[in-house]
């Protein structure tokens, strides 16, 4: 049987890449690409796109009809910095989304479902270094509470609905092909534009702030490796620590000044700066390197090399 996929919230910085990975490994016809928004430049004409509001329960069960997903990858979400802005906003789509989509899931039989969390559903009170899979959590942002609470709804639809829905708890995400959404590790992205465009760059969250991080190239890979997985190897139905990369923006300018030498970080610490400050500085992945032999392939000066290549083509100085 072949595969039908559906991607919703496809025009995002992981969606709009992911369905692009998914597309080249099973055919543009067989991955429907879904987003609230019309399809952006990098989706457009590559395959099938429909408009879709997720929290649309009506148009939902319509797609659903429509193309009998056989995997379903749910994306849409309102990141950290933006939902402290709109709380209420973020508790609503966050979770009600992923509560209409398993249901979906469930009463269509789907075979596969993917949700991301974040290490945003760690809290001032988990341990910074090498967080484990199981430890306290204590998310003090709407973004972590959803995403703490999602992954209780993914356990329990695979224990009480025997949904196979899988997740990963993803570090902040670099990079070059799609914005960033409004999250607290932006920057990451942001200092490889203003190091071409202006040559300076002024971040939001203090020179020393250390943060687990990865290149996307390494995170579509985790995704797709996770879900190829058998059922049978995956012991984690909340969500999988992934890691990467740590560092700070002290380090990454470091990196930047590598290939750019007169580029300069000044720093301007702002509300994100505490969102930073109770989430973890490294992140124990143990757990996915032993059941799906998780292994990331990108370090610090590799990634930085590969934004600066990417991103000299497409930023208009």
């Amino acid at each position: 049987m072949s595969e039908q996929i559906l991607v919703i919230g496809a025009n995002g910085q992981i969606g709009t890449e992911l369905v692009l990975a998914l597309r080249n490994k099973f055919g543009n016809a067989s991955v429907i690409a879904a987003d609230i928004n019309p399809a952006n430049e990098t989706l457009a004409g590559s395959g099938p796109f429909e408009l879709l509001n997720v929290l649309d329960k009506d148009r939902l069960h319509e797609l659903f009809t429509a193309y009998q997903p056989t995997q379903v990858y749910l994306l849409a979400a309102i990141l950290s910095a933006v939902g402290e802005q709109k709380p209420r906003l973020a508790w609503d789509l966050n979770m009600n989304s992923l509560l209409q989509v398993m249901d979906m899931a469930v009463a269509f039989k789907v075979q596969k479902v993917f949700w991301p969390s974040s290490i945003a559903v760690f809290g001032p009170h988990s341990p910074r270094q090498h967080t484990p899979q199981y430890c306290v959590m204590d998310p003090n942002t709407v973004y972590g509470i959803s995403k703490l609470a999602g992954e209780r709804w993914c356990e329990y639809y695979h224990t009480k609905y025997g949904l196979d829905v899988r997740s990963i708890r993803y570090p902040g995400l670099i990079s070059w092909k799609a914005a960033p959404g409004g999250g607290t590790t932006d920057y990451a992205i942001h200092i490889f534009h203003e190091a071409l465009k202006q040559g300076t760059y002024q971040s939001f969250l203090s020179a020393q702030t250390a943060l687990p991080m990865m290149y996307m190239d390494d995170a579509i890979r985790a995704t797709l490796q996770l879900m190829e997985a058998p059922a049978e190897q995956i012991s984690i139905r909340s969500s999988y620590n992934l890691a990467g990369i740590s560092f700070t923006p002290e380090q990454l300018a470091a990196a930047i000044q590598q290939h750019l030498p007169e580029f300069t970080l000044t720093c301007r610490p702002d509300s994100r700066q505490a969102i930073a400050d109770s989430w973890p500085q490294s992140i124990d992945d143990s757990q996915a390197q032993q059941d799906w032999h998780w292994q990331p392939e990108y370090d610090l000066p590799g990634m930085t090399s590969a934004m600066l290549e990417n991103l000299k083509n497409t930023v208009t100085l």
